[in-house]
């Protein structure tokens, strides 16, 4: 199976048309704290796997002649964690991104979300042309803002979303986090005298 990024510790692959790819969404996506900050730990049917998520996950983004989400495994093991978007905001042009993850429970803790998004930050700023990564989330969702802190990606405004079901926190709003190629570079840069 081709491979689109290695880490230290994790394999980022494209979806394929497979009962093993919809087996395994149909799993991340009917685990209630996985979809908490979703759609409010709803399931979701088979059906729907097949015919909304797969679908989107399958799309290929011509400005970037790839795929905009790939399945993440744990690279010793090649077992599913769930997957990585990084995919363009305006499927015309890569300039901005938008970055996102979705792992399963036993995937948490482990440093693979942040791992991950640093790898597709890099990988975009240096072979894809990207200017500007952003990343939203629920305000009450701490543990992925803090992924998205951990990336690089700096806390840019609070916004409220529109819910077309309030779930738990929404009345909180949303936020949104951004980093641009500029100030990645500059993180990149020795310090002087160093």
């Amino acid at each position: 199976m081709r491979v689109f990024l290695e880490t230290e510790q994790l394999v980022l692959r494209p979806f394929t048309d497979t009962v093993a790819d919809a087996a395994h969404l149909f799993a991340l996506d009917n685990d209630p704290d996985v979809m908490r900050f979703i759609n409010g730990g709803r399931p979701a049917s088979r059906e729907a796997i097949r015919a909304r998520a797969l679908p989107r996950l399958l799309h290929d983004y011509p400005c970037f002649r790839t795929r905009g989400y790939w399945a993440a495994e744990e690279k010793a093991t090649r077992t599913f964690l769930g997957w990585f978007e990084f995919r363009p905001l305006d499927g015309h042009g890569p300039a901005v991104v938008e970055l996102g993850y979705r792992l399963n429970k036993a995937a948490w803790g482990k440093g693979y979300a942040t791992e991950g998004s640093r790898a597709l930050i890099s990988k975009g700023f240096t072979d894809l042309g990207v200017e500007r990564v952003t990343a939203n989330t629920m305000a009450v969702n701490t543990r992925s803002r803090r992924v998205m802190e951990k990336a690089g990606l700096s806390f840019l405004r609070e916004f409220t979303g529109d819910w077309p079901e309030a779930i738990a926190g929404s009345e909180h709003g949303e936020v949104e986090y951004e980093l641009v190629r500029a100030d990645w570079e500059r993180r990149r840069q020795p310090a002087p005298g160093a």
